[in-house]
């Protein structure tokens, strides 16, 4: 497919996930954060290996599930932009910035 794309927003969530592990396990808070880098690069070749998001039902927006996160992205002409990284224990909004 192409290029993927970090929006602010989402690369804003990896900063606040690696602050929030980071005082336990700087270690592990780093690996938390490439495992969510390693786990998107699939979609360069697989851009629908995620599943549509339940909450909005739209074929271009979509989510891959990293153990306790979602990580919302959207489908464009020729890229993918990763809109949010989000705790499954959080609600999700009605609408999504950029989707």
């Amino acid at each position: 497919m192409g290029q993927i794309a970090w929006t602010k927003l989402a690369i804003n969530d990896l900063e606040n996930i690696y602050e929030f592990i980071a005082p336990e396990s700087p270690f592990y808070a780093q690996k938390t954060i490439n495992t969510f880098f390693f786990r998107v690069e699939v979609l360069s070749k697989f851009p629908r290996s995620g599943r549509e998001i339940p909450e909005f039902k739209s074929p271009v927006i979509r989510e891959l599930i990293e153990g306790n996160y979602r990580i919302f992205y959207k489908i464009s002409e020729g890229s993918i932009s990763t809109i949010r990284v989000h705790h499954s224990a959080r609600r999700v909004k009605r609408r999504l910035p950029g989707s």
